[in-house]
């Protein structure tokens, strides 16, 4: 909702709800059928206010609001139950509803600088810095701390792994070792 000292404002109506905007806001309304990333024009805008100026339209302003489509949502589920005692009546109904989240990027032409980003062709592969998508995911995978296991795996594999922490462990039984931090207990393990 735009600020009431701001500049630029518009009610516009979609799906048979109004909305005020200014560019830069992000609202969702009922589903449209629009792929997302593109453009939208809403031109059923009811007023325009422009610092002190305001021009209200009778039935429409005669100004186009651009908007893009950022994507197609779900909003929160509604339940509705209509019980009458000892009449045997219980009428469950519930959904919830499409809806699109538009990010509004000018209203009459005047707007936000915004970047025209050119559309680049995929390239598979490593190429001109690209990463193929199992790279993408290892890496992922990687900063969830989760990695996966050695191609050789097994018990010769496990017995490679230990031998080197048993040869650690006989290093340092003469120094002191460093000491652990106590683990916190719930009250069910205390008690």
């Amino acid at each position: 909702m735009p600020k009431p000292d701001s500049s630029l404002s518009a009610v516009v109506v979609s799906g048979g709800k109004q909305y005020r905007v200014a560019p830069g806001d992000r609202i969702l309304v009922d589903r449209m059928s629009a792929e997302p990333g593109s453009s939208v024009k809403l031109e059923r805008v009811l007023l325009v206010a422009d610092g002190g100026e305001v021009k209200v339209g009778s039935a429409l302003v005669g100004v186009d609001i651009d908007a893009r489509v950022i994507d197609h949502r779900r909003g929160p589920r509604i339940e509705t139950l209509r019980y009458k005692s000892k009449k045997r009546v219980r009428v469950h109904r519930g959904g919830r509803a499409h809806l699109t989240a538009l990010e509004i990027i000018a209203v009459g032409g005047v707007g936000l600088a915004t970047e025209e980003e050119e559309e680049k062709p995929k390239v598979r592969g490593k190429e001109k810095g690209k990463e193929t998508g199992q790279e993408k995911s290892q890496e992922k995978a990687k900063a969830r701390g989760r990695v996966k296991a050695s191609p050789q795996a097994g018990p010769a594999a496990a017995a490679e792994k230990a031998a080197p922490k048993a040869e650690a462990e006989e290093e340092t039984k003469g120094e002191e070792a460093p000491k652990r931090t106590a683990r916190r207990r719930s009250k069910k393990e205390t008690e």
